[in-house]
Formats: structure tokens, sequence, C-alpha cells
């Protein structure tokens, strides 16, 4: 019996967030539907208020509780706020559809749904729920400041799986100050054309995983900025995107720091980019100990490419510095003129390595191959050959 004792306090300590596990694809504790809350679920009445009042209930509630947005409904809500600090853990399980309001019918606020200040927060969805931003009817309008859909803001243990998000005004998922946040199966759809709508955001958050996911965007799939730092990637599809960036940096003279992203087992396709650092010049801080690896490739403008100066010229001015930067696996072929850039300032890129690499220009297509300016490192089994890396 003390063998047993001593094995369970030893697994709690390797797995904290086991026991939220166990209840996936369940409810947990007492349920709070959003229709026994007066949500009509027509798709055309507005629902807001009862999805207000049932997340009052289950936040107040002692012990675990559930709130549920059920299947085979539409709920048309204007503005959601899931903030805590709450009693206990809650899980929300999205089962049906939710619709933002259109450009006209939007009332404030740079998020249309804002989950904060939650400790051992599950988010579940299925495969009917869908949570669509209704995006269309703000892309036209370039001067608007438009709304992201989803937006994480100091939540610690948040789990997120199972969700389809689509059509944002502009980013998908913000992640902000965040500290253990796992998202899982998560797909996001938006087309190539429409402005900014980055699949993930994030910012100031450190052990992110994001996994087994298929983004579509008119932006960058995912962009880690400053104040992030081991932030892990793993069996994603990005395409049509900007491919997976780290930055933009710096900007406005910014003290910007990012380190330990490692990003593994993912396509990029018919992508303008695959693997991106992006820095301002004049800014400082770094990015470091940043690893892309065993990459495939289809069709991508820019397969690799480091560019220290984000619109804008190099200069001599300061610059965040770039270093331990590992591109290793990467297969495909590629339809622009670089395979390769690593484009730095004159303070330069260190540490760069190139290892075990295949990119080859697509059927028909001719090109420069590599680019490079300023970057040290080392070449190892890399097609094409890249002779310019010092």
């Amino acid at each position: 019996m003390q063998g047993f004792i001593v094995y369970v306090l030893i697994l709690s300590f390797i797995s904290p967030c086991l026991c939220i596990r166990f209840h996936v694809g369940t409810t947990y504790g007492t349920t709070y539907n959003v229709m026994q809350y007066g949500a009509t679920g027509d798709g055309k009445s507005d629902d807001t208020k009862a999805f207000s009042s049932a997340w009052s209930s289950a936040c107040k509630a002692e012990g675990m509780s559930t709130l549920v947005i059920p299947s085979e409904k539409s709920f048309l809500v204007k503005k959601i706020d899931f903030s805590g600090p709450c009693n206990s853990e809650i899980l929300i399980k999205f089962e049906g559809k939710i619709v933002a309001p259109s450009k006209d019918e939007w009332e404030a606020g740079p998020y249309w749904i804002v989950v904060e200040n939650l400790n051992g927060l599950t988010v579940e969805g299925n495969s009917q729920g869908v949570i669509d931003g209704s995006g269309s009817t703000w892309w036209g309008c370039s001067d608007c400041d438009r709304p992201g859909v989803f937006h994480f803001h100091q939540c610690e243990n948040l789990t997120v799986s199972d969700l389809s998000i689509s059509n944002s005004p502009r980013s998908h998922v913000s992640i902000n100050a965040c500290k253990g946040t796992t998202f899982s199966n998560i797909a996001i759809n938006a087309p190539a054309s429409s402005p900014n709508t980055d699949g993930f955001d994030i910012s100031d958050s450190t052990n992110v995983l994001i996994q087994d996911s298929h983004i579509k965007s008119g932006d960058d799939c995912i962009a880690i900025n400053g104040g992030s730092s081991f932030i892990n990637v793993t069996r994603l599809i990005c395409g049509p995107g900007h491919g997976i960036s780290v930055g933009s940096l710096g900007k406005n003279g910014a003290n910007d720091k990012v380190s330990n992203v490692y990003v593994q087992n993912c396509t990029f396709r018919e992508t303008s980019n695959g693997a991106r650092i992006k820095t301002f010049s004049g800014g400082s801080g770094y990015a470091k100990y940043i690893t892309y690896e065993q990459i495939t490739l289809q069709n991508v403008k820019n397969p690799i490419i480091i560019n220290q100066a984000y619109h804008d010229y190099l200069e001599e001015t300061s610059s965040v510095l770039v270093s331990s930067v590992t591109f290793r696996g990467f297969k495909g072929t590629y339809v622009g003129k670089v395979a390769i850039s690593l484009d730095c300032s004159s303070s330069g890129c260190f540490d760069i390595l190139l290892d075990q690499n295949s990119i080859v220009p697509a059927e028909n297509e001719k090109s420069d191959s590599v680019s490079c300016r300023n970057a040290h490192g080392t070449v190892r089994d890399t097609i094409p050959n890249v002779p310019c890396l010092s």
C-alpha cells in the first residue's frame, strides 16, 4: 500500500494536468447549458446575455463544472467574456456553432471571445462545433480596427482541443501572458486573400504547445512574438499562409526576447514563407535557440528566411541579436527565386546551422537558390549549397 501511495505521488508531479485529461469527451461536475439560461440557438437572436449568465454560474460554482454550448444549434453572440478567477476548474464544451456579428453590428473591443485570468480551464470542441468570425464583412475595410476571434490572457494550465475556427476579421487566436498551454486538433480556415488573419499570435507566454492542427490563413500560420519562450509546434499543416514566424521583433526600438522555439514535423503547402525569423532594425533583445526540423515543403516561395531588417533597410543601428538557429531536415520544392535567404544586419547572425536539407525548384522553375548577408554558421549535407554562409 505504501508503495502504491508513493507511485501516485510521483505520477502527480510528472503529470499535474492528468486529472483534466481523464475528463476529455465527458462532462464533469455540475453542467450549465446556455439553453437553460435563455439562449435561442437560431443563429439570428442575440444570445450574448445567456452565455454571460451561464458562465457566471459556472465560474461561481464550488467544485468542477461544465459549460455546455450544445450541438445542432447556432448562436449569435456579440461578445463573449470568459473571465476569472473562478472558484474551480471549468470545462467548456463547444459543440454547437457560434457566429460573430457582422461589421455593422459590432459593438466594441479588440477581441470577440476573451478568456482570461483562469487556471486549469479546458476548452473542448467536436466535429460539429464551429466558431465563425464573420470576417468577410470586415476584410474590405483597410482602415478599420478589425477585432480578433479568441484572446487568451493570463491563463495557466490551459487545454484547448478539437475546435474549428474560421473567418476571423483579424487574428484567429491570440495567446498573451499564458503559462502551460496546449492546443490540439485546431482547424483554422480563412482565405489566402484575407488581411492579417494570423492563425496563432503568441506573446509574453511560456510553455506553449500547438500540435496536430491545420491552419489556412491570409497571414502567418503562427507568429511567435516578444517575451515568448519554450514554444513547441509539432505536426502542423500550414497553407495557404505566410509560414511559421519568429517575430516580427524590435519594432519601434522595442526590446524583444524570444528563445527555445522548436518547430518539428510540419508541412508548408504553397505558402509565401516557410520557416522565418523577422526583426526590425533599431530594436534590441534576441531570438535564440530556435529549431525548425523535419519540414515538408510543397511549392513554397521562401522556404528558409532570416530578415533582420523587416520592412526596412539594413542600417548601422542596433538590432535584435539572432543566434543559435537550426534548419534541419527540410525536404521538398520551392517556387520563388531564393530557397534560402539569410539577410542579417551589420552586427551579424551567428551559430546558424543548415543540416540535411534538400530544397529543390518546382518543375519548370528557375532560381538563384541562395542569398546571404552577414550570416555566420555551418552547412552540412544541404541542397542547394550555401557557400555564402561564412
